[in-house]
């Protein structure tokens, strides 16, 4: 069935049709990117194994070809930049010469031996104790809540897997990190329902693509109307692509409606600690005086993100709940983490120097990463700001939401697809919005993380593309006006998203004159009022 749905569905369309759609049809054309007059069926693979062939969109296809032709400064300088894979790259000094230190290169018996599948003891203790301090925890937490897992795509593959049957999903918000899509679906066959978030402001919402219980209600009822069993509430703090960090009130309204609803919360915290500005605070479920209810709350964080290690593959659950933790345990077979690599982790993990504080992680890995995230991040966004392009401007993540929908003419999904082709054709690497499920045609997601010469030199065949497209646009603009394109650019500049930032409320008084002077620089650049209205056309 879900194969005949793939050969026989096109690409592209907008939010209408999209929400339109029974969720039991759109199960697989939502999932990414793909051809369906490329595909051809394999004799030799399963109709689960077709699938999982084909089951690759434009991250996927954007990364091969990443891989195939790599920037090098020396070796290749015509290579492709990679702004799309959410990696830190500004870190590799000062993780490399920990990583080489004596004190990693205990090799004993147990390490070369079949462990506990849940991970070893002396790791979980550590993980235990490392969450605790971070986390900000108001009992300590116990070795026995802890699994280690290769990474939190294999933990979000045993959870959907332990925590649902097949056909039945998980609720998540959209946009968000489409890996997820692989994660539940390729093994345990778990859809995911979709709460649609979008850039206006409207009802009850302060801030772009903010994620409201009623939002959550919704969705769920669409879904339950539809027939369709959800099991669980996917969070992620901060947020994939958004680089939202949820506010205690707001994890606990969302933990209070999944109580109501007796739906297991799924909460991702891996950029937890790169939260790189001192005005931003993350706030942790495991660091909540109270969880409304422990048995179905379930975290998860790693080592790849906040300590730039993509590719040490290692992450680690936390839950009360000893069913699904032995439940999950039994696919650790599966998913193990080698015993080498976990002494490693728990020496890191327990770097405490001569104060109960992790002495190396506070005083020199995370006030050296926050303050290059803080440079790297404040390099992107003033280019931004210069090419006038409307963004999300948030403190936690490696990545920027950048609103490119007056870089579309029709403003539909395979325009942004041919945006996206055009970047790397220009040898940048992006990832759009329709990778991350996003309800509105052009936006984008760009990762910051990296040497100040590869942002310099990809921000700038990002301007080489935008700055041609602008001119393509006004130049169809004159021969066929296009009176619904206008409509739809209006919001991409009314909201001046930019500055949009993420804090509690604030008396009026507090904002700036260099705040003021901003916001009116940027809604100068961002119009295109000047453009479309020149002197000749005047005369």
């Amino acid at each position: 069935q879900a194969l005949s749905e793939i050969t026989g569905m096109g690409g592209g369309g907008n939010l209408q049709e999209m929400r339109a759609q029974p969720l039991t049809e759109r199960r697989v054309s939502m999932h990414g990117f793909y051809r369906p007059s490329d595909f051809q069926r394999s004799p030799y693979l399963s109709a689960r194994g077709n699938i999982a062939s084909i089951f690759r969109g434009s991250t996927e296809e954007g990364y091969k070809a990443y891989h195939a032709d790599k920037y090098d400064e020396d070796k290749n300088p015509n290579g492709i930049i990679n702004f799309g894979t959410s990696e830190n790259k500004l870190c590799f000094d000062l993780m490399s010469k920990r990583l080489s230190q004596t004190d990693m290169n205990l090799m004993e018996p147990p390490l070369l031996q079949y462990p506990d599948w849940k991970g070893h003891m002396f790791l979980r203790e550590e993980v235990a104790r490392f969450l605790t301090y971070y986390c900000k925890a108001p009992a300590p937490l116990k070795a026995e809540n802890v699994i280690v897992l290769n990474g939190c795509g294999s933990l979000f593959s045993a959870l959907a897997t332990v925590l649902c049957d097949p056909g039945e999903a998980v609720l998540i918000a959209t946009p968000f990190y489409g890996g997820i899509t692989q994660s539940v679906f390729l093994y345990g066959n778990v859809k995911l329902v979709y709460a649609y978030l979008d850039s206006k402001i409207t009802g009850t919402s302060t801030r772009p693509f903010q994620l409201t219980v009623e939002k959550l209600e919704k969705a769920l009822q669409d879904a339950q109307a539809e027939g369709v069993t959800v099991r669980a509430l996917i969070l992620l703090n901060p947020q994939n692509p958004l680089g939202d960090i949820y506010s205690l009130s707001e994890l606990r309204d969302y933990l209070e409606f999944a109580k109501r609803h007796e739906l297991h919360v799924i909460v991702d915290e891996i950029y937890m600690l790169s939260v790189f500005d001192e005005s931003a605070t993350f706030h942790s479920v495991l660091g909540m005086d109270r969880l409304p209810d422990p048995q179905r709350t379930h975290v998860m964080w790693g080592i790849t993100k906040d300590f730039a290690v993509s590719g040490i593959r290692f992450g680690t659950l936390y839950t009360e709940n000893q069913d699904v933790a032995n439940a999950v345990a039994s696919l650790c077979y599966f998913h193990g983490v080698c015993g080498p690599v976990q002494q490693k982790v728990a020496q890191l993990l327990r770097d405490r120097g001569e104060s109960v504080a992790p002495y190396w992680i506070n005083q020199v890995y995370l006030r050296a990463n926050h303050a290059r995230l803080k440079a790297a991040h404040t390099y992107v966004t003033d280019e931004l700001k210069t090419l006038g392009v409307p963004f999300l401007n948030r403190n936690a993540g490696f990545f920027v939401w950048i609103d490119f929908r007056k870089y579309l003419r029709t403003g539909t999904f395979e325009e942004e697809m041919l945006l996206w082709k055009r970047f790397l054709d220009n040898k940048v690497l992006l990832s759009c919005g329709k990778a991350f499920e996003c309800s509105e045609p052009g936006w984008f997601r760009i990762i910051f993380a990296d040497k100040t010469h590869r942002l310099q030199l990809g921000m700038q065949r990002i301007r080489k593309v935008l700055e041609e497209r602008e001119q393509e646009i006004l130049a169809e603009e004159k021969e066929q006006p296009c009176q619904s394109d206008q409509d739809g650019k209006a919001d991409s500049t009314d909201e001046v998203i930019f500055v949009s930032r993420h804090q509690e409320p604030t008396c009026a008084n507090s904002s700036n004159l260099g705040d003021l002077i901003g916001l009116l620089q940027q809604q100068m650049r961002s119009s295109d009022w000047l453009q479309k209205n020149t002197a000749e056309q005047f005369a």
